[in-house]
């Protein structure tokens, strides 16, 4: 049975997406109402809603909350469709290296080319579809975190990094849904979690919602992985991903990378968890993702105050590629992905279309 988190990121309720502000966790538990295009395109691009899944949802509501709009403009069909169209796929643009972003504005695009209905009968269409990828992503999330358990030893102390839990998605994880379905199962399983710099999600965002459901859960600073690797005290690695090329070459938070070379040094089981929609089959490998910067206040601020001189130089890339080669597997919804990855992850998409 999997473990019930208490946390629902982001839902669609009646005309509007409600979601939790994530720029104000751990010192606020809030929920903002987003109720225009607009508004959810900002509420992507600056990081209101974050992690690759719930970023998709968010964008499948953006497509919805268009439409809304555009049905007050006295347009005739065919015009509301095209500008529909091009905002939905302006809406995949508010950030560009999670790739379920595009993924559910497509899905949303799909359901507007495939519609014979009216203007309101569009837009009706939208909203179900995008309240059904919005239950379908805890349904994914329990399986990945199901799949993921059956590789978690006994008393496993798991690193994670970033945060890919609840609040990456709708509301259960993918690292961390592999977390609390081990957990579920054995409760002497716990979490190492890296702060996460520049803007700490891991020590704002994941300890917070691991404490909330009861998991124990250690906060450790970026640079200390190896030293804990070293003491045997970690056992294995799972992350989150926002894009998996072909090859299994994976983008996650900056300083995935540096902990993957440093769990192959020390023999520990590196894992990404994530649903198939995160794996995009168009790119053959990690040198084809766009790297997205931040701004350099994220480097050089903390809470509002600098930390550094001002006239330093800052570069600030939001992710980094694992190569598939540090890579132990790919915990998916159906099931976990192993090396040959060119060979499992076309297997894994073929079976899906059949």
């Amino acid at each position: 049975m999997a473990f019930e988190s208490k946390i629902k990121t982001i839902e669609w309720v009646d005309n509007y997406s409600r979601m939790v502000d994530q720029t104000v966790v751990p010192y606020e538990y809030k929920f903002v109402n987003i109720t225009d295009g607009e508004q959810m395109f900002n509420a992507i691009r600056d990081m209101i809603v974050r992690g690759a899944p719930a970023i998709g949802i968010a964008g499948a509501h953006g497509a919805v909350l268009f439409a809304q709009q555009l049905a007050k403009e006295g347009l005739n069909r065919d015009e509301f469709v095209q500008k529909l169209i091009e905002k939905a796929e302006y809406m995949k643009t508010s950030r560009p290296t999670a790739v379920n972003l595009m993924w559910a504005c497509q899905k949303q695009i799909e359901v507007i080319k495939n519609s014979a209905s009216d203007i309101a009968g569009i837009i009706e269409e939208l909203k179900q579809n995008a309240i059904k990828l919005e239950n379908e992503d805890i349904e994914i999330n329990k399986k990945i975190g199901d799949y993921g358990a059956e590789v978690v030893p006994k008393g496993a102390t798991i690193l994670t990094h970033c945060n890919a839990g609840a609040l990456a998605t709708v509301g259960y994880g993918t690292a961390l849904g592999v977390v609390r379905s081990a957990f579920a199962k054995d409760n002497t399983v716990q979490v190492f979690a890296d702060e996460t710099r520049p803007r700490q999600q891991g020590a704002r965002i994941t300890t917070f919602e691991l404490a909330m459901d009861g998991i124990p859960v250690t906060l450790i600073t970026d640079g200390m992985c190896s030293y804990f690797m070293k003491k045997g005290m970690i056992d294995m690695v799972v992350v989150g991903a926002d894009r998996i090329a072909a090859n299994g070459d994976t983008a996650n938070k900056i300083g995935t990378y540096t902990v993957a070379i440093a769990a192959k040094y020390h023999n520990i089981p590196f894992y990404i968890a994530a649903p198939l929609s995160t794996i995009d089959t168009s790119i053959s490998s990690g040198d084809e993702i766009v790297i997205e910067e931040r701004s350099r206040e994220e480097v050089t601020h903390i809470n509002g105050k600098i930390i550094c001189s001002d006239k330093v130089n800052v570069i600030n890339p939001g992710f980094d590629v694992t190569p598939h080669e540090l890579i132990a597997g790919i915990i998916t919804e159906k099931g976990i992905l192993r090396p040959d990855y060119n060979k499992s992850i076309a297997e894994v998409f073929n079976t899906s279309k059949s």
